[in-house]
């Protein structure tokens, strides 16, 4: 069995990234008996696309040949290519590393998810009267945090998905706003 995780960087000790499109890495773990055989990184060139990034993920690990993909949130686009392609989709996974992440799949731990965690984005999902600011400040003051209502995890909140589209990857439970 092929597991693609989705990463910040190019190893097992990796931390899972939120965002299935624009991941730096995919990690692919190659599992036999619930042991972990081997590894392979790619760099993912969704990371700095336009748009589509989403979809093009979704190419990468369908021509791997993967068997389920493990990650934060996956946008509508995404869900549709690796569920037509047979894929097992984990996401709200957030806040351990690619190898915790495959061992807490391999466990049974991580459920596979039936619906995309976050809307699409792009030209087609936005306020036709909306405009965008012109940019100055964005992104300047300390990252935000969400906090598990249930247990008390924390983690980073990322950009453009609500606290709410999170999921805590200890317990289950949405997360919200710290």
């Amino acid at each position: 069995m092929k597991i693609a995780v989705s990463a910040m960087a190019d190893n097992m000790d990796a931390m899972v990234d939120a965002r299935f499109g624009r991941c730096a890495y995919f990690v692919i773990v190659e599992v036999e008996g619930n042991k972990i055989k081997g590894y392979e990184v790619i760099k993912n060139p969704g990371v700095t696309a336009i748009g589509g990034a989403g979809i093009q993920a979704a190419q990468i690990v369908v021509g791997k040949g993967v068997d389920v993909v493990i990650t934060g949130n996956v946008g509508p686009n995404a869900f549709r290519a690796l569920s037509t392609a047979g894929i097992k989709i984990v996401a709200g996974v957030g806040g351990i590393t690619v190898k915790d992440a495959i061992d807490r799949y391999l466990k049974g731990e991580l459920k596979e998810t039936s619906a995309p965690t976050t809307p699409g984005f792009g030209p087609s999902t936005m306020n036709p009267g909306a405009r965008l600011g012109t940019g100055r400040g964005r992104f300047r003051g300390p990252p935000m945090e969400c906090v598990c209502p249930n247990c008390g995890f924390k983690m980073t909140k990322q950009r453009r998905i609500p606290c709410a589209q999170s999921i805590c990857p200890r317990c289950g439970t949405p997360m919200v706003r710290a």
